[in-house]
């Protein structure tokens, strides 16, 4: 599986009822749960002082990424998402021989 970077910013649109944003957000934070346990969601983040979020994941590829995984979420049509697709970088500390 290769791993990529996402930046996602979610915008409710206006006219929303609240209820409807807490039904979401509450389905999201099972569904990224799950993502997560399956290895889908390896880490996520949200910079200090932004509504935004920037996560590690993990498909087979990008179509897989956009349609199985992040397409999933309750919240992915309110969001707009950059990918990067990434690859291990022969100086990360982090690396084992399974990067290679």
């Amino acid at each position: 599986m290769r791993e990529f970077l996402a930046e996602i910013t979610t915008a409710v649109p206006e006219g929303t009822s609240q209820d409807e944003v807490d039904r979401r957000r509450a389905a999201e934070a099972v569904r990224a749960a799950e993502l997560a346990a399956t290895g889908r969601l390896v880490r996520l983040w949200r910079p200090v002082g932004e509504l935004r979020s920037i996560g590690v994941w993990r498909a087979a590829d990008e179509r897989e990424l956009h349609e199985k995984v992040l397409g999933t979420l309750p919240l992915r049509p309110w969001m707009t998402v950059r990918v990067t697709p990434l690859e291990p970088h022969p100086n990360d500390p982090g690396r084992t021989d399974g990067d290679r």
